[in-house]
């Protein structure tokens, strides 16, 4: 196939546009600069100039495509509402090229808030009507009429350079010069190796399963109390409890991520698409870091 891909140039794209390369597709994956365009063309794949919010640059490359991996986001989070409008826009935008054909489109979604504290959230659970996220890729991408969609849920994606929310959470640590997690700290956030998601993606968009929800998870839940230590002893950093009322006053607008229990399940995504992660663990790529992310 012909592979669009926004977000080409990103830590989860860039592995994704190798695979699909590696398994005999073509990639066409947009570039918000001629930096990224020569990066793109240097994976061996053609660049399109664009943004998330050139619609017409999305609908032209979702109309010289068989398929489109949504994989772009505008990572502002001192105004994610808006990021989240221009991912919706987006999408919708992508959706409108696509509709009434049998090409497949992917989008990114995540698993914040899915379960109950205590539960692993499966496949199945869809997600409700007042869910309290701004972000609505899936909603979006599952409403749209005559298209073959099907949406991705991300845990915390990582190898020893970058780890999801993980990743800003290390810079809070930093400048607060201590390692925290709330309360007992037995809340978890499900994982994955970027190389394990980026052939998850592919085998996504081979299999086109109309309204799929796919989890890329390949472990079901880290304690946050663990990941703390094994920060702390990277960082050589204090570790310590502190009261859930403490969490924004610490985490800032990491603070509601940091309450969550998100624990996950991949078994059905496993079975459907035959998908088996090899790649190491949380903990070990966080043992590991690496000068630049340390």
């Amino acid at each position: 196939m012909r592979v669009f891909v926004t977000g080409a140039t990103g830590f989860i794209g860039t592995p994704v546009v190798k695979d699909l390369i590696a398994a005999g597709h073509q990639v066409l994956g947009m570039a918000r600069s001629d930096e990224g365009a020569n990066a793109i063309s240097a994976l061996g794949a053609e660049a399109l100039r664009g943004s998330l919010e050139d619609l017409d640059s999305l609908r032209k490359g979702a109309s010289a495509s068989d398929a489109v991996i949504h994989l772009g986001f505008v990572h502002d989070w001192s105004n994610f509402a808006k990021s989240c409008e221009i991912d919706r826009c987006a999408i919708e935008a992508l959706g409108s090229v696509l509709a009434g054909s049998d090409r497949p489109l992917i989008v990114t979604g995540g698993l914040a808030g899915l379960a109950k504290p205590g539960e692993i959230a499966t496949e199945d659970q869809t997600i409700s009507p007042d869910f309290p996220f701004p972000r609505v890729s899936e909603q979006t991408a599952l409403a749209l009429n005559g298209v073959r969609a099907s949406a991705m849920r991300l845990p915390q994606v990582h190898d020893p350079v970058r780890q999801g929310l993980i990743t800003p959470l290390i810079a809070v640590y930093r400048e607060k010069g201590v390692c925290a997690y709330l309360g007992d700290g037995q809340n978890r956030w499900p994982a994955a190796h970027v190389l394990d998601v980026a052939r998850l993606y592919r085998l996504a968009i081979e299999k086109a399963e109309p309204n799929a929800r796919y989890h890329a998870v390949a472990e079901e839940g880290v304690s946050m109390r663990d990941i703390a230590e094994t920060i702390g002893r990277r960082l050589k950093l204090p570790v310590k409890s502190i009261a859930p009322q403490e969490a924004q006053a610490f985490f800032g607008w990491l603070g509601t991520f940091a309450a969550y229990d998100m624990a996950a399940s991949s078994e059905q995504t496993r079975r459907r698409l035959g998908w088996q992660p090899t790649g190491p663990g949380l903990i070990a790529d966080l043992e590991r870091l690496v000068d630049s992310a340390q």
